[in-house]
């Protein structure tokens, strides 16, 4: 009997579709939430230290870059541990990171910020090899899509409850009521799910597990279109999120307030995208067409935003509104379509492998839109120039869906 019950393996499965796909995406919200903690208290913390809030930037940067290496390495984590155990080592270090900035102490805010992006580096191909066990074929775009509206979710809890919170028990406890979110939802998992058992066969060095992932990446033609497609989207979508405040502000003549206003909008139409065109794809059976889709729309809208200043006002919120519901709406479609692509049993492996791209596009992006400012003057060229990237994985896209076809 105790043999019997030893060699079952179910029970390490979270028990339904429901219950992993809520754990995911509340553990999703938790994660950009931790990310955007600073950027949404950053003058009242910039002010007590002494600094600039421009500084925000370069913790932004610092999440990213350690999320990147994070990721390169998640897969072959995600196969030697299990996902359950990575995605606790992950919400460990979204704990540590609120109170590590909670402390107020630079050298302890630079760490904190690295051990964020590390547990954001994790998250996702933990969070992909969990729900890619027991979601069916034709569901997947949903719940993928589904789990990744808690990214814009997290950025709208986070900019509304910090500040709430810091002006009524000020940020240092504000930030330690936070780590309390990563707290619950390590007691979620431990209700939901038991521990992944550890994988049967020999796995390689983190060193090999690398090279060896990125080589399945590159041998694969989908999964090159879709790392590439994951660096030009976010590029896209970062810099609309970094740079539509100041662009109604300074192009359009929009207060400070009211263009705040349109940004969190833009928010909130990237939350209903990320689900509506996981529900496209999954009607018409196709995530690279849904892709290329949404690099049409995106381009056409970045283009659109070289004539900012000239439209009425209500279609300058309306066209920002539309570029979040596609801008922000494409991720769940392509993690969805990189589980479909990745070999069997490999999934959380090759989604950290195809989310370096991703990641590098998220540090690149802002960066080169702010670089083409510069040499410009102008916030609606350099939209302008941002539209190639929509139309270049648009082709790309639809080219790779041609070519298996």
């Amino acid at each position: 009997m105790t043999d019997i019950t030893t060699a079952a393996p179910r029970p390490a499965r979270a028990s339904s579709l429901l219950q992993t796909l809520t754990a995911a995406t509340l553990i999703q919200i938790v994660a950009t939430a931790s990310v955007l903690a600073l950027t949404a208290i950053a003058p009242t913390v910039a002010s007590d230290l002494g600094i600039g809030a421009h500084w925000i930037g370069y913790q932004i940067s610092l999440i990213y870059a350690s999320g990147m290496f994070s990721s390169a390495i998640a897969g072959t984590l995600v196969q030697r541990f299990g996902p359950i155990k990575i995605e606790q080592a992950a919400l460990i270090c979204f704990t540590l990171g609120f109170v590590g900035i909670a402390t107020a102490l630079v050298p302890a805010i630079i760490l904190a910020s690295l051990l964020i992006g590390i547990g954001y580096g994790l998250n996702n191909p933990a969070s992909s090899e969990m729900l890619s066990r027991i979601t069916p074929h034709n569901k997947r775009n949903i719940v993928f899509s589904l789990k990744q509206s808690g990214v814009p979710l997290g950025g709208i809890l986070a900019s509304f409850a910090l500040p709430f919170l810091s002006t009524q028990f000020g940020w240092h406890v504000a930030l330690l009521i936070g780590a309390a979110a990563p707290l619950a939802m390590m007691g979620l998992l431990a209700v939901t799910h038991a521990a992944e058992p550890v994988a049967g066969r020999k796995l390689p060095s983190l060193r090999k597990g690398v090279a060896e992932e990125q080589s399945i990446i590159w041998k694969s033609r989908k999964l090159r279109v879709l790392s590439g497609i994951g660096f030009a989207y976010s590029a896209m979508q970062l810099s609309v999120s970094a740079f539509a405040v100041v662009a109604l502000v300074h192009d359009a003549g929009w207060s400070l307030l009211a263009a705040g206003t349109v940004a969190a909008a833009t928010q909130l139409g990237g939350a209903f995208g990320r689900i509506f065109w996981g529900a496209v794809a999954d009607r018409i059976g196709g995530g690279l067409l849904t892709l290329g889709l949404l690099g049409l729309l995106s381009g056409s809208g970045f283009a659109g935003l070289y004539w900012l200043a000239d439209l009425p006002t209500w279609l300058q919120a309306a066209l920002f509104i539309a570029l979040g519901c596609v801008s922000i709406g494409w991720n769940g479609v392509l993690l969805a379509e990189v589980a479909h692509n990745a070999p069997e049993s490999r999934v959380g492996a090759i989604t950290g492998a195809a989310l370096v791209y991703t990641f590098i596009g998220v540090i690149v992006g802002p960066s080169t839109f702010a670089a083409i400012y510069a040499l410009t003057g102008d916030y609606g060229t350099s939209f302008l120039c941002f539209s190639a990237f929509g139309f270049g994985g648009m082709i790309a896209a639809w080219r790779a869906q041609l070519a298996h076809r």
